[in-house]
């Protein structure tokens, strides 16, 4: 079985009536190429400042997640809605939440974010996403007519144990939705998503934002999909981008069947 899937790259402002019409024609676009996946950056409905997340965010039933369910159902293809700032009744903080909808517009599963990014790289970039973010707890995989899909974003990447609980629990394809910053991406963002790929035998769909951001610093972009011999099947240009490329489901079973080191596996708690 193959099919094509789409990472969609994108620079998501504090305009979220803008992002949402920027997202649609590019889930569009994909559409129209033939993808029958199609995957959102982080973030991709709204990024502003901190001091104005809470009034942005919104449940999985809001407009973002809604839109998508609609474009989902219409085009009759699968999307994962990159992530959205999820708000969490009684709380001051919320979820950073990826969505994966399926093509009856059906929410199939619904992920929040586990690592939360808090660094401090001096001269560069200071991110503290604990302090308007809550820790998801839960993995999510999710069994689809086009593979089982795990579920991950951004930070994530830096953690093997979670993609290896993703592999174990039937993963094909994983997606990391990113907002990945220039520092950070420039040394280790194609390391990671290949190593991930290559560790679990597994399609790394990773689709982000680039270029200068409201917090003063540069995403990555490099959008990316990473086939499960570690080989860079699709990257994204340093602009607004649609990259393709085929999931080839009968060539992963020949690289796991060919270097079984899953079936190895030893240390698996």
């Amino acid at each position: 079985m193959n099919y094509l899937a789409a990472a969609i790259q994108m620079s998501a402002g504090s305009d979220k009536a803008a992002n949402l019409e920027r997202a649609e024609r590019l889930v569009r676009l994909s559409a129209a190429r033939g993808a029958s996946l199609v995957a959102l950056p982080e973030t991709f409905n709204w990024r502003g400042k901190r001091s104005e997340e809470a009034g942005a965010a919104e449940s999985v039933e809001g407009e973002s997640v809604s839109l998508m369910a609609r474009l989902a159902c219409e085009l009759g293809v699968h999307i994962v809605a990159g992530s959205i700032t999820e708000h969490v009744s009684a709380e001051t903080r919320s979820f950073n939440t990826s969505v994966l909808l399926g093509p009856d517009g059906c929410r199939i599963a619904v992920y929040r974010k586990i690592h939360l990014f808090d660094v401090d790289l001096p001269g560069r970039v200071t991110v503290r996403e604990s302090a308007s973010k809550l820790s998801g707890s839960d993995v999510v995989c999710a069994a689809t007519d086009l593979g089982t899909i795990g579920l991950s974003i951004c930070y994530d990447v830096r953690f093997p144990e979670l993609y290896r609980r993703l592999a174990f629990a039937g993963a094909r394809i994983i997606t990391v939705p990113s907002c990945f910053t220039f520092p950070t991406g420039e040394a280790h963002w194609e390391p990671l998503m290949r190593a991930r790929a290559i560790e679990n035998q597994a399609y790394v769909i990773a689709p982000a934002q680039f270029g200068p951001n409201v917090h003063g610093f540069s995403d990555y972009g490099n959008s990316m999909i990473v086939d499960p011999w570690g080989r860079v099947l699709a990257r994204a240009a340093d602009r607004e981008d649609v990259i393709l490329s085929t999931i080839d489901l009968d060539y992963q079973d020949r690289v796991r069947r060919e270097l079984p080191a899953l079936a190895h596996a030893r240390l698996t708690n």
